[in-house]
C-alpha cells in the first residue's frame, strides 16, 4: 500500500526546491540581458533621435563623452545628425565629423586628429561573412590616421586602415588600405594621385546650428 508521500519525495519528481531556484535563476539571466541590452539601445537611440539634433555643440559632446563613453579630443567637433553605434570609438583632437555621417564603433573605430570627415560619410566596423553557412557577423577595426580627408559620401568598409593624410574622394567605396598621403577615388577606391606631405592645418568647422555658416 502507498504511503502518504510528500510532492518532493517521489524519486525522479520533477520541482525539487532547488531545482526550482534553479530554474528561476536561469530565467532571469536571459531577462537581465535583454534589460541590460534594451537600456544601452535606449543610450544610443536617445543621442540618434533626439540628441544628436539639439543645435549645441557641448549638450552632444557632453552625452557623447559622458553617456556614451565615447572619447573625443579638444577643440574637435561632430555635427548635427550624425549617427553612433557602438562604444569603441576614439576620436582625436582638431578633428571634424560633418553632419550626417554614419560612425560604427562595434569593430573598433579610431580616428586621428586634423581629421575631417564630410557629409554622409558612412564608416562600417562589423559586417558578415558572405562565406558563412549562418551568416556570422565579422568586426574588424577601421582606423584613420592623422590629416585624413574624407569626402562625401564615401563609404569605408570594415578592417581598412587611412594612412597620414590621405585623401578619400566623394562617393568612393574603400575596401583595403590606403598608403599614407595618397589620394583615392572611385567604386572600389583606387589610388589616382599623391598628395603633398607639407600638411599643417587645422580643419576645425563649427558652422551654426545645421548650416554653413560660420562667424
Amino acid at each position: 500500500m502507498q504511503g502518504n508521500c510528500g510532492p518532493f519525495e517521489r524519486a525522479g519528481e520533477a520541482g525539487r526546491p532547488n531545482d526550482r531556484r534553479d530554474d528561476m535563476t536561469g530565467k532571469k539571466q536571459p531577462m537581465l540581458r535583454r534589460m541590460k541590452a534594451f537600456l544601452r539601445a535606449l543610450t544610443f537611440y536617445s543621442y540618434n533621435s533626439f540628441i544628436s539634433h539639439i543645435p549645441a555643440y557641448w549638450i552632444r559632446h557632453w552625452y557623447l563623452r559622458h553617456v556614451l563613453g565615447i572619447a573625443i579630443g579638444s577643440n574637435s567637433t561632430v555635427h548635427m545628425g550624425c549617427f553612433f553605434t557602438g562604444r569603441r570609438i576614439e576620436i582625436g583632437h582638431d578633428t571634424v565629423i560633418n553632419r550626417n555621417s554614419y560612425l560604427d564603433g562595434r569593430g573598433g573605430l579610431s580616428i586621428g586628429s586634423y581629421v575631417a570627415i564630410s557629409p554622409e560619410s558612412y564608416i562600417l566596423s562589423l559586417d558578415h561573412d558572405p562565406f558563412s553557412p549562418t551568416f556570422n557577423a565579422v568586426a574588424r577595426p577601421v582606423v584613420i590616421e592623422d590629416y585624413v580627408w574624407v569626402g562625401a559620401r564615401a563609404m569605408l568598409l570594415p578592417g581598412v586602415r587611412l594612412g597620414k593624410g590621405c585623401v578619400v574622394g566623394a562617393g568612393a567605396v574603400v575596401t583595403k588600405d590606403l598608403a599614407e598621403f595618397s589620394i583615392a577615388a572611385g567604386v572600389p577606391a583606387s589610388v589616382i594621385g599623391q598628395r603633398s606631405r607639407n600638411v599643417d592645418y587645422s580643419p576645425r568647422y563649427a558652422p551654426y546650428f545645421n548650416t554653413d555658416v560660420i562667424a
